[in-house]
């Protein structure tokens, strides 16, 4: 629920309170368990990207198959996306946060139990019904308290946990793909105990996560008041913004910004679902083996989209470092299917992760500089969809079918490198103006 004046919040002076402070207590009490929380998220979703290596074999899978049963999630997470953002504005983040956790950890846990192809589809379609929400719900949520300063930064390290699932569920695959006991395969040990914690945060959630600055009981009522009043100030006059439903739809801004979002996830999904693979390819490793090493490039991720995440907030040119970012996960990606040698490949991964991880703080701090209210929530849900749309369903499709008819990533290697410079052309084209509205007198 987004934060609205409270008649138990008394109007102070301000006088004492420093806006450094504020926003520490803020980022110090959220941003962490706010990781924790999409981590799970990420960890849920692309488990099935080490899985992959035992369960293509075991259940007698090809990659086309897997790339469906990958990329269909994504038709659920579509259809159910807006009106998900919708919900969590009126009912409040706390309720529908928990919600959303509990019933993907069920789902995530039920993917043990996939037996063919049909049933690993309807699970995966499924999860996509119960995630949906959750991440632009994440970054709505981030408005509510973070000014807009601020953003890029406080998006950053919210989004490092898409990063971090990579460097922690790559050394958990290590151990449970070796993992067999009880007549169950290291695969379906992955989706049971990963999916177990998702289920407990969620149950937590309901209780410990405030709804919005005036029920933050970490902060006194004047720190409380100042934060309200300076989140609904930050951007000056109202005029500009949209505030509607029907704005949001309408804005070619979030159309624009829709498009450039489904060119960075078509080379984001490109690393998270097939990187373990394309290490196993060119190194011959084991699958523990493969799940240890692909920890590197997302590691190097972590640290490239913090440091930059703070430039773009000092910088003020969010736009430019969008651009700049996709074009170096371009490379990254255009290098990789070019050379042979293990390390080096584990090296343009890295290098296309650094990019395209870069690209998400600075490009989450977009929407709010125009967006507001119910055009907010249903926007940011928009765009998410679009992206996640054409990246994870289109690309992960892509990737499967061009492995399986030609036995090769290289072709849709190249393929995600074009798109990822369609994402930095357009960010060059457009205005400052075309994602930030003009300042009014």
């Amino acid at each position: 629920m987004p934060p609205t004046s409270d008649s138990s919040v008394e109007v102070l002076p301000y006088s004492s309170v420093s806006s450094e402070a504020v926003i520490a207590k803020v980022m110090v009490r959220l941003i962490p368990f706010m990781i924790l929380l999409y981590l799970m998220n990420y960890l849920d979703r692309v488990n099935i990207s080490f899985a992959k290596l035992q369960m293509m074999r075991d259940l007698k899978f090809d990659d086309a198959s897997y790339g469906f049963g990958a990329s269909i999630f994504f038709v659920g997470y579509l259809l159910f996306e807006v009106p998900s953002n919708l919900i969590m504005e009126r009912v409040g983040a706390r309720r529908w946060m928990a919600r959303i956790m509990v019933s993907w950890g069920i789902i995530s846990i039920c993917m043990m139990f996939v037996r063919g192809p049909k049933s690993f589809y309807a699970l995966r379609l499924a999860l996509g019904f119960a995630e949906a929400g959750f991440f632009p719900g994440m970054i709505l949520y981030l408005t509510y308290w973070i000014p807009a300063a601020q953003r890029s930064r406080a998006a950053a390290w919210f989004l490092t946990s898409t990063a971090l699932a990579g460097v922690v569920g790559s050394p958990l695959a290590y151990v449970f793909l070796r993992f067999t006991a009880h007549a169950l395969h290291g695969w379906q040990w992955l989706f049971l105990i990963e999916g177990i914690p998702t289920v407990l945060l969620g149950l937590a959630v309901f209780f410990l996560l405030p709804d919005g600055p005036q029920s933050a009981r970490f902060l006194s009522i004047e720190e409380r008041t100042w934060l309200i009043e300076h989140i609904r100030n930050d951007a000056g006059p109202s005029h500009g913004h949209h505030h509607l439903l029907s704005h949001a739809v309408a804005s070619p801004r979030v159309w624009v910004l829709g498009t450039i979002y489904g060119a960075i996830m078509f080379g984001f999904y490109g690393i998270n679902y097939w990187a373990p693979s394309i290490i196993q390819k060119v190194s011959g490793f084991s699958d523990s083996k493969t799940a240890l090493f692909n920890t590197i490039p997302f590691t190097c991720a972590v640290i490239g989209m913090v440091i930059i995440g703070r430039f773009a907030d000092q910088s003020g040119d969010r736009r430019k470092v969008v651009m700049l970012s996709s074009l170096v996960g371009a490379i990254g990606l255009f290098l990789c299917p070019l050379i042979h040698s293990t390390p080096w490949v584990i090296a343009s991964l890295s290098v296309a992760a650094i990019g395209i991880w870069s690209t998400l703080g600075p490009f989450w701090a977009l929407p709010s500089t125009f967006l507001r209210g119910t055009a907010a929530a249903a926007g940011i849900a928009l765009i998410n969809s679009m992206g996640n749309f054409f990246g994870g369903f289109v690309g992960s499709n892509m990737m499967g079918h061009i492995r399986t008819h030609f036995n090769s990533y290289n072709i849709g290697l190249f393929i995600s490198a074009g798109v990822l410079l369609i994402a930095t052309a357009i960010s060059f084209q457009m205005s400052r103006d075309t994602v930030e509205p003009p300042a009014t007198s």
